[in-house]
C-alpha cells in the first residue's frame, strides 16, 4: 500500500541532504518498505535518481532490510525476542555508523558521476498523483495487488533457498566445522574479546558465501546459534545480507564497481563495529542472548493457531493475486513486463523445491 499510494518523488524531497532529519526519515521510510534485498537496492536507486542524498539512500537500504516488521517476526520465531531487540537497536546503530563513515569519506566525484548515469538511464515516470484520490479507485487497489505479487516474486527465491540451505547445513555440516571457523574450540585459551572480534569479522564472509538475502539468512543464523557461535558473530551474519555477491553486482550495475565496492566496504566496517558494540553492551548488562532453538524446533507442521492464520492469509494473498491480474489486464502493452524466463536464482530455488519434495517422498516411503 505504501508503494502504491505514496509517490516516491515526495519521499525523495525529504531526503535531499545528509542531515540527521533526512537520514531519520529515510530510516522510517525504509522500515515501512520492502524486506527484499533486491527491492531495497532498486528502491534506493530510484530515490537517488529523484534527488535523494546518497547517505539517505544507504540508510534507506539498511532500514528496509533490517528494521522491517516481517524480519522481526522471523527473528522472534527462530531466535527469540532478545535478538529482535538487538536487531532493532543494532539496526539504528548500524545506520548511524554508516552515515558517519560516508560523510567522513564521501567520494563526491564518484557519486556525482553515478548520479548522472542514473538520471540518464532512468525511465520517464509520472508520480504526480494524489494519493487521496488513488486510494478511492479500483485501479489503485489493483496496483496494491500488483505490488504484492511483485514483492513475493522477488523474495520467494531467497526464502526457498535460505530454508533449504539451512536444512542441509543443519543436517550435513558437523559442529566441528563451525567450531573451527568461529574459534569455539579455543574459548578459554585466548581472550574472549579476540574470539568475538574474529566472529564479527568472519560472519559477513560466511553470509557472502551463502548468497542468501535478508529473510533467508535467519534460518541459517539459527543453525549458527544452535552450534554455539557467539552473539557478535550471529548479529554480524544477520546484518550482512546486503553484502552477498549478487547484491554487490546489482549495485555495480547501478553505480559502477568503484561505488559498489565502496558501499560494500563501508557496510563491512559498520557491521563489524555494530556487532562488537552490541556484544559489549549486552555483556555489560549481563543479557547476552543464547538461543537454544534449532531449525527443527521451529519448522514443524501442526494444526494450531499458526495453521489458521496461514490459511486466512492465503485467502488474502489470493485476493491480491486477482487484483494483480486485473492490473495487468488493464495496462497498455508498453507497460507490460519485459523479458521472461527463469533467472539463475529461480532455477536454484526450483531445484531446492524439487530436492525437498524428493526428500519428503523418500522419508514417507521409508
Amino acid at each position: 500500500m505504501i508503494q502504491a499510494f505514496v509517490p516516491r518523488a515526495r519521499l525523495a524531497a525529504y531526503m535531499g541532504d545528509a542531515s540527521p532529519r533526512s537520514v531519520g526519515l529515510a530510516t522510517v521510510f525504509g522500515a515501512a518498505s520492502s524486506s527484499c534485498s533486491f527491492a531495497a537496492l532498486s528502491a534506493a536507486r530510484a530515490l537517488v535518481t529523484k534527488g535523494a542524498h546518497f547517505v539517505a539512500a544507504v540508510a534507506f537500504m539498511f532500514a528496509s532490510t533490517n528494521l522491517v516488521v516481517e524480519l522481526g517476526i522471523l527473528i522472534f520465531l527462530f531466535l527469540g525476542w532478545q535478538y529482535v531487540v538487538a536487531e532493532i537497536v543494532g539496526g539504528i546503530l548500524l545506520i548511524a555508523l554508516t552515515t558517519l563513515i560516508i560523510r567522513a569519506t564521501y567520494p563526491r566525484q564518484w557519486l556525482e558521476e553515478a548520479r548522472e548515469t542514473l538520471e540518464e538511464e532512468a525511465p520517464v515516470e509520472s508520480e504526480s498523483f494524489d494519493w487521496k484520490e488513488r486510494v478511492r479507485t479500483k485501479e489503485g487497489w489493483w496496483l496494491v495487488g500488483h505490488r504484492f505479487v511483485g514483492e513475493w516474486s522477488m523474495v520467494w527465491e531467497e526464502i526457498t533457498i535460505g530454508f533449504t540451505v539451512a536444512g542441509l547445513v543443519a543436517v550435513l555440516v558437523p559442529p566441528e566445522f563451525w567450531e573451527a571457523i568461529f574459534l569455539m574450540d579455543l574459548q578459554g585459551q585466548i581472550p574472549g574479546w579476540l574470539i568475538a572480534l574474529e566472529n564479527a569479522v568472519v560472519a559477513p564472509f560466511v553470509a557472502a558465501l551463502t548468497f542468501i538475502g535478508s529473510m533467508g539468512n535467519i534460518p541459517l543464523a539459527t543453525v549458527l546459534a544452535s552450534n554455539g557461535v557467539l552473539f557478535a558473530g550471529i548479529m554480524g551474519f544477520i546484518y550482512s545480507d546486503l553484502m552477498v555477491p549478487p547484491l554487490v553486482a546489482v549495485n555495480a550495475r547501478y553505480y559502477g564497481w568503484r561505488v559498489a565496492l565502496y558501499i560494500a566496504g563501508v557496510m563491512f566496517v559498520s557491521i563489524v563495529v555494530t556487532a562488537l558494540t552490541l556484544a559489549g553492551l549486552v555483556g555489560v548488562v549481563g543479557l547476552t542472548p543464547e538461543s537454544s532453538r534449532t531449525v527443527e524446533d521451529v519448522v514443524r507442521f501442526e494444526i494450531d493457531y499458526t495453521f489458521w492464520l496461514n490459511l486466512g492469509m492465503a485467502g488474502v494473498a489470493a485476493t491480491f493475486v486477482v487484483l494483480h491480474r486485473k492490473h495487468v489486464a488493464h495496462r497498455d502493452a508498453s507497460e507490460m513486463e519485459r523479458g521472461g524466463g527463469v533467472s539463475p536464482k529461480g532455477i536454484v530455488a526450483l531445484t531446492c523445491v524439487g530436492a525437498v519434495a524428493l526428500g519428503g517422498v523418500v522419508a514417507w516411503l521409508g
